[in-house]
């Protein structure tokens, strides 16, 4: 793993973050996805909602300067939530580890919980490293397999006796 940081979403980086999304392991594996990866005015639409929005962090996750992923933080509901995303040419080297442990620095509000699908072992890994336990489990449609996957909750460990 080289040196990994976060850095604000800039309009430049929205076709890298676009390609990124589309990949076709990575949609299956992240499962709760865009209905279809490969509509880019879907995606325009999407991603400028995100930045308007009051509640809701971008960052890019770079890896010794170049284009690596994503971490954001949002509101659902009364919830509080981290979720990352990371390029295939970053897997299997730490960054998603070192790009959560980041955001979780950076992010004041507490608690914080993230989700993910079962079947994605290295994003559970990731959560785990960080301090997240498993608080819950659900069903839940999944575009990215097209069908109910099981989803599980987490929290970061420390709060987890105020859930």
């Amino acid at each position: 793993m080289g040196h990994v940081e976060l850095r604000p979403l800039d309009d430049d980086d929205l076709d890298a973050v676009f390609e990124m999304m589309r990949d076709r392991d990575a949609v299956a594996k992240e499962a709760f996805t865009a209905d279809d990866p490969d509509d880019r005015a879907a995606f325009d639409t999407w991603i400028a909602r995100e930045r308007a929005a009051d509640d809701v962090t971008l960052h890019v996750v770079t890896e010794d300067g170049g284009f690596a992923g994503t971490a954001a933080a949002f509101t659902v509901g009364e919830d509080r939530e981290v979720s990352f995303w990371i390029a295939r040419h970053a897997w299997g080297r730490g960054v998603a580890t070192e790009a959560l442990r980041l955001l979780v620095s950076r992010e004041p509000i507490r608690p914080l919980f993230a989700r993910v699908a079962a079947h994605n072992n290295a994003a559970i890994a990731v959560l785990q490293r960080n301090g997240f336990a498993e608080i819950a489990r659900d069903s839940a449609y999944a575009p990215g397999v097209d069908r109910e996957v099981e989803e599980l909750i987490y929290a970061l460990a420390p709060v987890l006796d105020g859930v």
